[in-house]
């Protein structure tokens, strides 16, 4: 199985593992889906962590305004009454107004957080250097647990308009956030290897040979984005070290060269013919007239 640690630009994102005479057609759609799915779960988790401080989505019309104003206009919350989480709530006021305020008590918080950490645990890049391949199965598992815990927390469900709702519905708009920008689509995906594009009409092996324990650094890229920057010579961290390393020694240098005093050649025990002087008895004679 050929090892492929997937970049987006410089930034690495998970691991995964294919035959080398796997279509690269197919495996682009594969690593497409994978790094599409792990945004959608980093975005529940986020969504969710809001939902575990301030509760569920306010209705659209009544998001950004101030009690004296949804009161002004007769405005009533018909979701937020059902929607009520298991154990009672605690309120607790958005305020960015985006939310009801209506918490799940202590209880339910730390059910929400735990399947939160679990779920991003699943996902996370640190996967990448414990050498963990991430597949579409474990991303479902994830998708499956944060589906399960809202589930528990909101037994009446949540309302269609809340963004965690509609994720799990494949419903999610995310037309003009920056979310929207790292979805890369399926049919848009590019594969690039050392500079050069994994065409989808060709195998993997064409490129990385018959060795099945190659690894390579896959980057995936939108289509008419370009060719990714090549990775760098070395990495970030060698290149601190190298750094530190030739300060060390220019300090090291200045020291020596402020040590740098000749006095000591002037000692005796300096003279490299002191021996010689010494078996011909003419140790210490003086030139000067008496």
């Amino acid at each position: 199985m050929v090892l492929l640690h997937v970049k987006r630009g410089d930034e690495s994102q998970f691991l995964l593992q294919a035959p080398g005479s796997t279509e690269v057609e197919e495996l682009t759609v594969q690593v497409a889906r994978v790094y599409n799915g792990r945004l959608k779960v980093q975005r529940l988790c986020s969504e969710m962590e809001e939902l575990v401080e301030h509760g569920i989505f306010l209705p659209p019309n009544m998001q950004g305004l101030t009690d004296d104003q949804i009161e002004e206009l007769k405005l009533k919350d018909e979701w937020g009454e059902k929607c009520v989480p298991s154990g009672g709530a605690v309120f607790k006021k958005d305020d960015i107004g985006r939310r009801n305020g209506q918490a799940p008590n202590e209880k339910m918080k730390q059910v929400l957080k735990k399947t939160i950490e679990e779920a991003k645990a699943i996902i996370s890049k640190k996967q990448v250097e414990a050498g963990v391949c991430v597949t579409m199965e474990m991303v479902k598992d994830a998708l499956d647990q944060l589906r399960g815990v809202v589930m528990i927390v909101y037994p009446m469900g949540l309302p269609p308009y809340d963004p965690i709702r509609m994720e799990f519905e494949n419903k999610e708009d995310l037309s003009g956030t920056q979310a929207g920008l790292n979805v890369i689509k399926e049919s848009e995906a590019q594969l690039w290897w050392a500079a050069k594009e994994l065409r989808r009409t060709k195998k993997l092996s064409d490129y990385v040979g018959k060795n099945e324990k190659t690894k390579i650094i896959a980057k995936i890229q939108q289509r008419g984005q370009g060719a990714p920057a090549r990775e760098p010579i070395i990495s970030s961290e060698e290149q601190k070290q190298l750094m530190l390393f030739y300060h060390r020694r220019q300090e090291e240098l200045k020291r020596l060269e402020e040590n740098d005093d000749d006095s000591c050649l002037n000692s005796p025990w300096a003279d490299n013919t002191a021996l010689k002087r010494h078996f011909h008895g003419v140790k210490d004679i003086k030139w000067r007239p008496r």
